[in-house]
């Protein structure tokens, strides 16, 4: 591409610029194809240091950044990053999404939408192979006005962090420090898109402070066909 460059040059005093020269910084900000040809345009021999301010164009994601630092940041990014988007296939019995995690967030969005369930069921949440210590309360009513309480004791899952049927499934979870060596934390929002099945929220943690960076959905019954699991990270700042 035509503003496209691979060295963020450092002039030296005397130097005779030609229109070369000037053709590289006549854009504005710096573009670049990739982060890689980014990175590599810094700090060489007769390139410039780089330096907190400095801006970037990324043509490969079509995204302006600063360095703050120690980091290059995106301009005006959403407090939501998508991180990934994992398909549910066809009468699946769970689906295990790899590296959700990372220090890189410490809070996560995690939304299941878009498939049905062979049978009215809760929908249960483990991290990576742990089977012990999940802690919650869940506060439970029904349309009908009908209410009740049920609490994970030291389960084996959190039991109830969504629910479906035949006409739908879906979760809405935040999950804090799932990484961090910190008890990773639970709030979930009950659903169950049958009229005769419960709505409600669940709140827990799990009870020690491995780093994980997997999860596994799992109904409680039945099987999954279609839909999505899509994982953000809020932004820290």
């Amino acid at each position: 591409m035509p503003n496209t460059q691979t060295s963020v040059p450092l002039y030296a005093q005397g130097e005779v610029l030609t229109a070369a020269n000037l053709n590289l910084t006549n854009s504005g900000i710096p573009v670049f194809a990739t982060t890689v040809t980014r990175d590599a345009a810094f700090g060489g021999a007769n390139e410039k240091v780089l330096a907190e301010g400095q801006f970037a164009y990324i043509e490969a994601t079509n995204t302006t950044q600063y360095y703050d630092g120690a980091a290059w940041q995106a301009v005006g990014a959403s407090a939501l990053t998508l991180i990934s988007a994992t398909t549910i296939g066809t009468t699946v019995s769970s689906v295990t999404v790899s590296s959700a995690f990372s220090a890189t967030y410490d809070y996560y969005k995690v939304v299941v939408i878009g498939g049905v369930m062979s049978t009215s069921t809760n929908i249960k949440l483990t991290f990576g192979a742990t089977a012990t210590g999940y802690y919650a309360f869940v506060a439970r009513g029904t349309a009908a006005g009908a209410s009740d309480f049920v609490g994970n004791n030291n389960a084996t899952s959190f039991d109830r962090i969504g629910a479906g049927s035949t006409n739908g499934f879906y979760c809405d979870i935040n999950i804090g420090d799932p990484f961090a060596t910190k008890l990773t934390k639970v709030e979930a929002t009950l659903i169950s898109l049958s009229t005769t099945s419960s709505y409600g929220k669940t709140t827990g943690f799990l009870n020690d402070s491995t780093s994980y960076t997997a999860f596994t959905i799992t109904p409680d019954g039945g099987t999954m066909t279609g839909g999505a699991i899509y994982v953000y990270g809020y932004a820290k700042s």
